[in-house]
């Protein structure tokens, strides 16, 4: 049916309820040693060895902790009292490499470690009335411990070990420190030799610098002056494509000219393409951009285009693929402007700028021209953090705090479009397509994987080459273009990318690896104009301009809505091909998921879908706020849970209990951003990483609200029992689901028990707010969007106009509500 309806909003509808999930528990203690005496002196004989901090006059030393053999550490007793944790790597168990941990201990940490082994060797906890107690004190934590010897400077290191910089010569380094004790760090360091860049990233727990200085000239810094809590290596762009020439250009682009009209000025919707500059003098461009909005993160980098790559974002980000807009005949109307800032300079990369910095520093420059609704698009990633399994960098953590709204001059949240960056060519010499992609060596690149952000990965659809030039393309249509990297990582970080659009294909030739090929990629301006007036794009790049003009259009239609909700809007209508499909078993299980969710995110964004309803599809969007904890009522105490909000949704129930046992599939989104922690300890959990993690859940047929809101709480506290007969009936599952700040699933379920499915609950699960003990973690309320799709399929029905109606009560019950407030606020 057709989609011509706008979707149904409804804002700030929903319930606040107490929330304090029930139940949970801590992790498996470790087994009993079979000598205590024997394992406390060995461990305390590890202490001994270890540097004399008071003769040295060391503000602590870095320990490299080691569990028992097929032990768990005991990671929480490793971070208090002087005991700083900065990093954990899991066990190797094919590798035979126990789980690991680096720390930092002061004198009072080292002090307090060696009396709780002590403790253990000699003390029993007392025995209690009920018979428990009389257990080695300490014994989680010591029991947990198999070595503990001095770190070096490698473990340190936050980024591929093979990146380590050689002993010999003088090398940056990303330097990760203490906030509050960096500048006493740069200070004393520089005072030995190390140097230092003037840009500086601002994290919540660290400050990150970057450093010129010799191996042993650092460790000697780290060693002596404390501070630092992670080292990793600085990173620097990759290179573009070639791009390749059309012939006989001049009359198609006249031709072009003519069917193109702008949109009325002043408008609010821009893609700010941050890259290499646009260029001016083409003339599909300079009627949507302005010389005034042509920036640069460095004043002295000048802003034409050089390169080239910024203005082939242009005109893929204004036309989509310019081939096709010149073989239509009808008329063309672009109702959004560009904005262009320069972020990689004309000649090199950016070898002495922290990325982050450049970045950042990108954004200040535009947004000295306030008031826009800016797609904030970027087609550069980088190699040099390769491989991080998903894990947070220095350039992702800052796109993170960008979109959140906690970094820039301007506070305000961002929505902003990532490539997921491009295979290595070399590596379909020994493997073929799609292993190649699937690759490790081809993950997805650095900050595709931020968490608010949309990483945009490519398909294709083209598999024609002209009748001349027969050889075998490699992508079948509808699949993933070889030049799309994957996220390997399924279950603890998100799913990257969000999303897929075309990024041209390749050809097979007469030797390994095959290579692209200008036929099968999209038509978009050049900055040579006039001497050549077209060019190609490909690849991610090519796949993310077209993703910026898609979801710009969508927020030019709906400008009201937050940054957050154009983002679940938009993934949430994508869907996967056939060709996608086809990877899938008869029946698939909900890990059989994944290998799709890796290569192509949630598919192809529907632009139909996102736009419009249909009468038999309705699209019902919620944006809402929440305040996920509060101080525990006990001091010194980590905060607690505070709310969760229950929405009763304006549902179509009595057009679905006519529609009766026939199928309807019902798909939520639900988008919030966060701020990130980087720090080194929380990289390896999404729980400390996060600011705040939320969850929703949805009631059952037969269940009402109190046992709904009970099952909550319990299923949150740690009972799978309580949850596991309503996780089944979602087809990706919590696995899939449950990661990032962008969480969407969906189910098909007899039309009669989805009308009496109406109640919805957003919840807070743990985040670095509530175990960092921010100050007044009250006043950390944050903005969450819901898109509730339910969709008939092919059945012919009017499921949107009973929902209209229930929507428009809805909202003249908050108008007369607000109106009551006021009038009674007025009498005081």
């Amino acid at each position: 049916m057709p989609r011509d309806r706008k979707h149904l909003i409804v804002n700030d509808i929903g319930e606040s309820r107490p929330f304090s999930p029930k139940g949970g528990g801590g992790g498996k203690p470790p087994s009993d040693v079979l000598d205590r005496a024997g394992h406390a002196q060995a461990l305390l004989r590890s202490l001994d060895a270890l540097p004399d901090l008071a003769t040295g006059g060391l503000p602590g030393v870095y320990l490299n902790v080691q569990s028992r053999a097929g032990e768990d550490l005991n990671t929480a007793s490793l971070n208090k009292s002087g005991l700083n944790l900065l990093t954990v790597r899991a066990a190797d168990t094919q590798a035979g490499r126990p789980e690991e941990a680096t720390i930092f201990a002061t004198p009072k940490g080292l002090s307090a470690l060696r009396r709780k082994i002590s403790e253990f060797e000699t003390e029993d906890t007392p025995v209690t009335d009920e018979g428990k107690g009389g257990k080695p004190k300490n014994a989680a934590l010591v029991q947990s411990i198999g070595i503990i010897v001095e770190a070096s400077l490698r473990k340190l290191w936050r980024s591929p070990s093979a990146k380590f910089p050689s002993p010999t010569v003088t090398a940056p380094w990303e330097v990760w420190l203490e906030k509050d004790q960096a500048g006493e760090f740069i200070r004393k360091a520089t005072a030995i030799g190390v140097v230092f860049d003037t840009e500086r990233l601002d994290f919540p727990e660290d400050i990150v610098v970057l450093a010129s200085a010799t191996q042993a000239l650092l460790a000697s810094a780290v060693k002596h002056f404390g501070a630092v809590k992670a080292l990793a290596s600085p990173s620097n762009m990759i290179d573009f494509f070639d791009s390749m020439p059309v012939d006989e250009q001049d009359g198609w682009l006249a031709e072009l000219q003519r069917r193109t009209t702008y949109g009325p000025l002043p408008t609010r919707n821009f893609v700010t393409i941050m890259d290499t500059g646009i260029s001016l003098a083409h003339p599909l461009i300079a009627p949507v951009l302005n010389s005034a909005d042509r920036h640069a993160a460095r004043p002295a980098w000048g802003l034409n285009d050089v390169d080239g790559h910024g203005t082939e974002l242009a005109g893929a980000a204004l036309y989509g693929d310019v081939a096709a807009a010149l073989q239509t005949m009808g008329p063309i109307q672009i109702n959004h402007r560009l904005e262009s800032v320069k972020i990689i300079p004309d000649r090199g990369s950016n070898p002495h700028h922290l990325l982050g910095a450049v970045t950042l520093a990108g954004v200040n420059a535009v947004e000295l021209t306030p008031d826009r609704l800016r797609t904030f698009t970027m087609a550069t990633t980088t190699s040099d953090d390769t491989p991080h399994d998903g894990a947070p960098t220095s350039w992702s953590s800052t796109l993170d705090q960008l979109s959140a709204g906690v970094a820039g001059d301007v506070k305000i949240q961002r929505l902003m479009l990532v490539s997921a960056g491009n295979t290595d060519q070399a590596s379909f010499r020994t493997l073929s397509y799609p292993a190649a992609c699937d690759h490790l060596d081809n993950e997805l690149q650095s900050p595709a994987h931020a968490w608010n952000v949309v990483a945009v990965g490519a398909y294709t659809t083209k598999t024609v080459m002209p009748a001349q030039q027969q050889m075998a393309t490699v992508a079948p249509a509808g699949d993933m273009s070889p030049s799309s990297r994957t996220a390997s990582w399924t279950s603890e970080w998100p799913i990257k990318p969000d999303v897929v659009f075309e990024g041209g294909n390749w050809v097979h030739g007469h030797l390994p690896p095959p290579y692209p090929h200008p036929a099968l990629a999209t038509l978009t301006t050049s900055h040579e104009y006039p001497t050549r007036t077209f060019t190609t794009i490909a690849d991610t790049s090519g796949a993310t301009a077209l993703g910026a003009k898609a979801i710009t259009e969508l927020w030019t239609d709906y400008p009201d809505l937050w940054p957050e909700t154009i983002r679940a809007l938009f993934v949430n209508s994508a869907r996967w091909t056939p060709q996608m499909l086809s990877y899938l078993p008869v029946k698939p299980k909900k890990g059989d998921f994944d290998p799709l969710f890796t290569r192509y995110g949630f598919g192809v964004p529907d632009m139909d879908r996102a736009r419009r309803s249909a009468s038999n599809a309705l699209s019902l969007i919620v944006q809402d706020r929440i305040t996920p904890y509060k101080k525990h009522d006990k001091a010194n105490s980590p905060h607690a849970h505070n709310e969760m909000k229950l929405f009763q949704l304006p549902w179509p129930a009595e057009a679905l209990r006519a529609l009766g046992a026939t199928p309807v599939t019902l798909r939520v989104a639900l988008s919030t951003f966060i701020v990130p922690n980087p720090s080194e300890a929380a990289r390896g959990s999404k729980f400390g990483y996060a600011s705040h993690n939320l969850r929703f859940k949805l009631n059952g047929p037969d269940e009402r609200m109190t046992e709904f809101t009970k099952r909550i709480s319990k299923a949150v506290g740690g009972d799978e029992k309580a949850a596991s007969k309503f996780q089944d009936i979602w087809d990706f599952g919590p696995n899939r689901r449950d990661v990032g700040s962008l969480q969407i699933d969906q189910l098909t379920c007899q039309a009669s028990d989805l009308a009496r499915r109406n109640l919805l609950a957003v919840h807070p699960v743990t985040g670095w707010w509530k175990s960092k003990m921010v100050e007044h973690p009250e006043q950390n309320s944050v903005r969450f969007a819901l898109v509730v799709e339910i969709d008939a399929g092919e059945v012919t029905t009017d499921l949107y106009t009973e929902t209209a109606h229930k929507v428009s009560v809805r909202i003249a019950q908050q108008s007369l509500s607000r109106r009551v407030i006021t009038t009674q606020g007025s009498l005081f």
